[in-house]
């Protein structure tokens, strides 16, 4: 494009849009400006090195900025570091950003041959004027947003992090392109950390600890179906317990419903028309049918069996929901994005009067949860999501259920952000996210109101009130974990695959010193047993040194190591994962504290 540099620079109406002195900008502000400037800065670096190289976008993103190229070569990761040296040439060059306005007509002119910036042209206004940014010679469209100068981006505070392919607009039947991630921040000792930050989380990975700890494992031509080895079984069903045991303190029904239902109760439901492309569909005897990607059209057929009375709301049905979504392979993502998953789902069925008590029970519930993961209040973000655009219902019954749900608010004490118009198309809700040991955020729980599905016009839900006559129920869709795949994804980062004794696959390991002490190893192990721990013996052949280090790569709570002495005295000699050691413990005294803990679901170990 620098081709069309001398016929922008001849026209007169240059902008260089209006707004406050870099000093004074907020940090925020900043970043912006300089992510986005050194996309631009990016793609002259690419252009240098590949003349007939075609653009497409470059915006700037959380952590700093990409550009996307239609390149005549493929690009590979070694090619980055000469790219980032020239990207620091132009910086230390201190060069100006100039912005210049074009009429639509000419600018077509200036991006003839340009293919992807002609077709985003075309979907800006006639009308309005067109704007290119230069700096160096290299003049790109855009509306702007960039530094004054470039001596305002600190060399040191940014890098190119990666290549990736990515579909022109996201449209998988348009042009693969290269992707350069870049990260960006205002000073090198921010980049340094943020890098500090990206190895941890490399560390934490889920993916890598699922193979290490023997979790679970995936297979190439079965993507999205997680196959769980017992280890991550056996979290899984400790998280299952947990959660059926808080459920029935709160008085829940548990239930469980059909995988596949016929396709005229998803057309009712309103799910055919709004989710179809995410469903499994099959056929038998010439009937379609779907696999289930909620719960909630099947909670309510059971609802509506038998009569019910103002007298039996509220109705809690909980159920272990099998769900499956039909998710795009490219967006699948470890045991976080799958296409089979289990949600610690319910429903519940109550008049609009009790919204508020139930809101309030359930936001209990759900903080007596996650306290059990050591997420309190500090930890816990909640947004609270009115109405789409794009909804069902007339607004008198929006106001209602937002109305309903602000005071349920009020009558649990609950601090929120309110999200205008992220609402589901069905009602309002609030969504519970939690912050890990990383500071990264994760939605998880949620609670919505519903008066649209159980209506007459949908599933026709009803009950008889006080009056006689027959009423409609509110449904309030509500969630803890989530998805327990993902749910046990976020664990295993945030914990780092070092779980609580209270949710570790295996508790304790026994490891004897020599063979004479196998007979006390299998002892201890039966009499922890019989206090419900989960406990296992090393009988390998292995040196006591690698015994404890493979207790330690495992990540196993504690290693209890018995000789001589704690045979003599029925005791252990304890070594805690990643602490120190205690000898001669008293087996019987260790034990029940450990239980204690266990018990009471202590984050220490």
């Amino acid at each position: 494009m620098a081709a069309t540099l001398e016929s922008i620079k001849n026209k007169q109406d240059r902008v260089d849009p209006p707004g406050k002195p870099w000093k004074e900008l907020e940090p925020e502000e900043k970043l912006y400006k300089v992510r986005h400037s050194l996309s631009h800065i990016m793609a002259q670096a690419v252009l240098e090195k590949y003349p007939s190289a075609q653009l497409a976008i470059g915006p700037a993103i959380s952590t700093g900025f990409y550009y996307d190229f239609d390149l005549p070569e493929p690009l590979k990761e070694e090619d980055l570091p000469a790219i980032e040296e020239r990207m620091r040439e132009i910086v230390k060059s201190q060069v100006d950003f100039r912005g210049y306005e074009v009429p639509k007509a000419e600018a077509r002119q200036l991006l003839k041959g340009k293919p992807y910036k002609e077709e985003l042209l075309e979907d800006l206004s006639e009308s309005e004027p067109i704007s290119f940014y230069e700096q160096d010679g290299f003049v790109d469209l855009c509306m702007g947003n960039h530094v004054e100068n470039s001596r305002q981006i600190d060399f040191k505070g940014f890098k190119l992090m990666s290549v990736a392919g990515a579909y022109w607009r996201g449209d998988e039947k348009r042009p693969m392109l290269t992707r350069i991630y870049g990260a960006a921040f205002l000073t090198g000792k921010e980049l340094r950390q943020y890098l500090e930050h990206l190895k941890e989380v490399e560390k934490r990975d889920h993916r890598r600890l699922g193979r290490e700890l023997d979790l679970f494992h995936f297979e190439p031509d079965n993507p999205g179906q997680i196959f769980w080895h017992h280890n991550g079984w056996t979290i899984y069903r400790t998280l299952q317990e947990f959660v059926r045991q808080s459920v029935f303190e709160q008085n829940y029904q548990e239930v469980n419903t059909p995988s596949v239902m016929p396709r005229g109760l998803w057309e009712r439901s309103g799910h055919w028309a709004k989710y179809q492309e995410h469903m499994f569909i099959t056929e038998s005897e010439k009937r379609l049918f779907a696999l289930k990607p909620m719960n909630c059209p099947g909670h309510i057929e059971i609802f509506k069996q038998g009569l019910k009375s103002y007298r039996d709301l509220p109705l809690r049905m909980a159920e272990f929901g099998s769900c499956t979504r039909n998710e795009q392979s490219g967006a699948l993502h470890g045991i976080m994005r799958v296409r089979g998953f289990v949600q610690d789902d319910a429903h519940i069925f109550c008049t609009e009067e009790q919204i508020s008590g139930e809101v309030t029970l359930f936001v209990q519930l759900l903080k007596r949860m996650y306290a059990a993961f050591g997420f309190t209040d500090k930890n816990i973000i909640v947004k609270f999501s009115t109405r789409p655009d794009v909804r069902v219902g007339d607004d008198a019954t929006w106001d209602r259920a937002e109305a309903a749900l602000s005071s349920a608010c009020d009558a649990a004490g609950l601090e929120y952000e309110l999200a205008p118009g992220e609402g589901a198309f069905y009602g309002p809700k609030l969504e519970f996210t939690l912050v890990d040991a990383l500071g990264r955020h994760w939605q998880c729980g949620t609670i919505q109101v519903d008066y649209q599905l159980p209506s007459k016009e949908r599933l026709d839900a009803g009950y008889i009130g006080e009056d006689g006559h027959r009423h409609t129920p509110v449904i309030l869709h509500r969630a803890v974990l989530g998805s327990l795949e993902r749910f046990i994804g976020i664990l295993i980062e945030h914990y780092a695959g070092a779980f609580p004794v209270w949710l570790a696959p295996v508790q304790a390991v026994v490891i004897p010193v020599a063979g004479p002490f196998f007979d006390y190893a299998a002892q201890v192990q039966r009499e922890l047993q019989a206090k419900g721990m989960r406990v296992e013996v090393d009988l390998s052949d292995d040196r006591l040194n690698a015994k404890i280090r493979s207790a330690q790569t495992r990540k196993i709570p504690y290693a209890l190591i018995v000789g001589e002495r704690e045979q003599q005295e029925h005791a252990v000699s304890v070594r805690k994962y990643g602490g120190k050691q205690e000898n001669g413990l008293p087996l019987d005294d260790w034990s029940e504290q450990v239980v204690h803990k266990i018990e009471i679901k202590d984050q220490e170990l």
